[in-house]
């Protein structure tokens, strides 16, 4: 609509004319990033592993801020990113961009261990009240490992730890779908910027 118009504005300010084609300009094509790649693993314990792997059109640097930071977080995976109050190794993180600190909907991410630029292992400490199998998932650990792949990132999500029991099973068939839906969006992320959030309706 908007390139209508001006093409428009363009032909009402130089006059009449009399069947001229106007050129469109080339459109810019988008190429689709490669898609994720999911395996699964039962160790030796019982537990299943998940690795997710993607590559990410971007260099390193900026993928380890998208990972690692709640500025981050927010262009891509969350509306609402921020440190746990008085706590620099905690992330907390809502799908609800109104969640009180601490709230039924927050999500607290514990970093255990971080080598910047290259690999951060964290775990779940607390989900959403409403969350299935909340306990089970407290057992998961999750490890980002990134590498410089051509002129982009290759990002490997590696889960570990999910229980052998029924809710273990759950947990890891939800999330071996729901993790590269995430790396996706991560993958979006550095092709058509920064995600832009829905605002909720106040209630």
């Amino acid at each position: 609509m908007m390139r209508a118009l001006a093409l428009l504005a363009a032909l009402c300010v130089a006059g009449p004319v009399v069947a001229q084609a106007v050129e469109e300009p080339p459109a810019t094509e988008v190429v689709a990033p490669p898609p994720v790649e999911v395996a699964t693993r039962t160790e030796a314990d019982g537990t299943t592993t998940l690795t997710h792997s993607a590559l990410v059109a971007a260099p390193i640097t900026e993928v380890w801020t998208a990972v690692s930071t709640p500025e981050g977080w927010v262009t891509w995976a969350v509306p609402l990113a921020r440190w746990a109050e008085g706590e620099s190794d905690i992330l907390e993180t809502s799908y609800n961009p109104a969640e009180l600190a601490g709230g039924p909907g927050a999500i607290w991410q514990q970093f255990v261990a971080r080598i910047p630029g290259r690999l951060l292992v964290f775990r779940t400490i607390k989900t959403p009240d409403d969350f299935p199998h909340g306990d089970a998932y407290k057992k998961v650990t999750g490890i980002f490992e990134l590498a410089s792949e051509g002129a982009g990132t290759r990002v490997r999500l590696t889960s570990t730890g999910y229980p052998d029991s029924e809710g273990g099973r759950a947990l890891a068939g939800f999330f071996a779908t729901g993790n590269a839906a995430t790396l996706e969006g991560l993958q979006r992320r550095f092709v058509e910027g920064p995600k832009v959030w829905a605002v909720q309706p106040a209630e």
